[in-house]
């Protein structure tokens, strides 16, 4: 008989995952993902001077995409529009989701918002948030 391991938490923390992609982190109360038809997959790495964000977005023209700043939280939103000439009928199969998306992170304070930068290259958003500098501290000699 094979060994199985129990994971008395696994269901609530799948609904916890669906629930957090459904309702992005730091969404308003009156502004939520339920706007939204679909949302990208994200990464996000912490480099040694910035915060760098990947968002995959195939099909979304750049200019389709707002990068947003403000009080601290990153908002992405866009829209991957259709194609109107497309035929439903003869279509098998449809996975490619269309419509807008919104995606919303809080930032952490040590981010610079006054230069974030965003580029698309191959349907992959790159938001770039560079950290603040540090102040290095100083000796201060007392004078005796």
């Amino acid at each position: 008989m094979a060994m199985m391991r129990y994971e008395p938490w696994s269901l609530l923390s799948q609904l916890t995952r669906e629930l957090d992609r459904l309702h992005p982190a730091g969404a308003d109360a009156g502004e939520s993902a339920a706007t939204s038809d679909w949302a990208p997959a994200v990464d996000i790495r912490e480099d040694k001077d910035a915060y760098v964000l990947h968002a995959d977005i195939p099909g979304v023209d750049p200019k389709d995409i707002e990068v947003h700043m403000e009080n601290g939280v990153l908002t992405i939103r866009g829209e991957r529009k259709s194609e109107t000439t497309e035929e439903r009928e003869n279509y098998k199969r449809v996975e490619r989701v269309r419509g807008s998306f919104y995606r919303r992170f809080t930032l952490p304070d040590t981010a610079d918002a006054e230069k974030i930068s965003a580029k698309s290259v191959n349907g992959v958003l790159e938001v770039r948030i560079p950290k603040q500098e540090t102040v290095q501290p100083r000796r201060i000699s007392v004078e005796g």
